[in-house]
């Protein structure tokens, strides 16, 4: 359904973009991902069509986009970061008028705007201006607006950003429905678990290039740490005692932390065994024990040497 072909784009001397190329298969929900800088608000202006990349391609459905004016624009839907809307208008209103920004008109605009109310689950609050709504609210209005037009491609530019868990979870319910019609997604977040949940694939972006393109059970077999074993020690001894444990085979990582000790593991079985084997014959007591996969961030941090929330 999409196609970026090694796009770059530069500001002056700044390249914000050097060479981006990765696909998103009709039907697939793609996490775009990367901390502050990295290039992905250009990477998504320029998919949209809002900006011209200096060199590279970008293709939806096999067909190169083109400018502002280009009619395959109309298959693309756009969830901005900052909130497109008219507060002073009503939810109906906004709607209507976006709605005949796409070209649609009579019978056609009406039937949209009262499904993409329902879908968003503001059918209620058509009537009542925008600058009434919570930010949860605006943000499901938001979404209902880039729906109007059945759009194949979506592109959702962290679209949960300050909104509360309820509406947070409408939203996830929402997108997910929309990847059951058949709808391709491509969404960015600086959220983990959201990427967790709702995409098929993870692009992660830093620099201005991708420095990594699998699932998240791809990205996370890159890890030399698997799981991490988590344990509560009732006696913890003075020394140091837990560079013995990190040397054992299996054994990736050691951190004691007051009275917690995490160990980063290789394998679960094995690893596991070896470190409660270890710390049994030392007379260690364990409180309380429980064990964690390494998870998205686990990846990004070890990729990038950062974590997402850093600038």
């Amino acid at each position: 359904m999409l196609e970026l072909h090694n796009i770059r784009k530069s500001y002056g001397t700044q390249q914000a973009v050097k060479g981006i190329s990765f696909a998103i298969r009709a039907g697939e929900t793609l996490g775009l991902l990367g901390p502050n800088g990295a290039g992905k608000t250009t990477t998504v202006s320029m998919i949209a069509g809002l900006i011209a990349p200096d060199s590279g391609e970008v293709k939806l459905d096999g067909r190169s986009l083109g400018g502002d004016t280009d009619p395959l624009k109309a298959r693309i839907g756009l969830v901005p970061q900052d909130l497109a809307l008219f507060e002073d208008l009503s939810a109906r209103d906004n709607l209507s008028l976006f709605g005949a920004l796409y070209g649609l008109q009579g019978a056609a605009l009406n039937g949209a705007t009262a499904e993409a109310l329902s879908f968003t689950g503001l059918t209620d609050r058509a009537k009542d201006k925008v600058k009434t709504f919570s930010g949860g609210m605006k943000r499901r209005l938001n979404l209902a607006a880039a729906l109007l037009h059945d759009p194949d491609l979506i592109i959702l530019d962290e679209p949960t950003v300050g909104v509360d868990p309820q509406s947070r979870n409408a939203i996830f319910e929402g997108l997910e429905a929309l990847k059951a019609r058949g709808k391709t997604l491509l969404y960015t977040t600086h959220y983990m678990e959201e990427a967790e949940r709702l995409c098929d694939r993870i692009v992660i972006v830093d620099h201005g290039e991708v420095i990594a393109d699998d699932t998240v059970a791809g990205l996370t077999r890159r890890l030399p740490l698997r799981n991490v074993l988590r344990l509560e020690l009732e006696n913890p001894p003075p020394g140091a005692w837990a560079e013995e444990l990190a040397a054992l085979p299996g054994i990736v990582s050691v951190r004691l932390e007051a009275a917690v000790l995490s160990v980063g593991l290789a394998e679960l079985g094995p690893g596991s065994a070896a470190a409660l084997g270890w710390l049994t014959t030392r007379g260690i007591a364990i409180a309380h024990a429980h064990t964690e996969r390494a998870d998205l961030e686990t990846v990004f941090l070890a990729l990038t040497g950062r974590t997402l929330r850093d600038a």
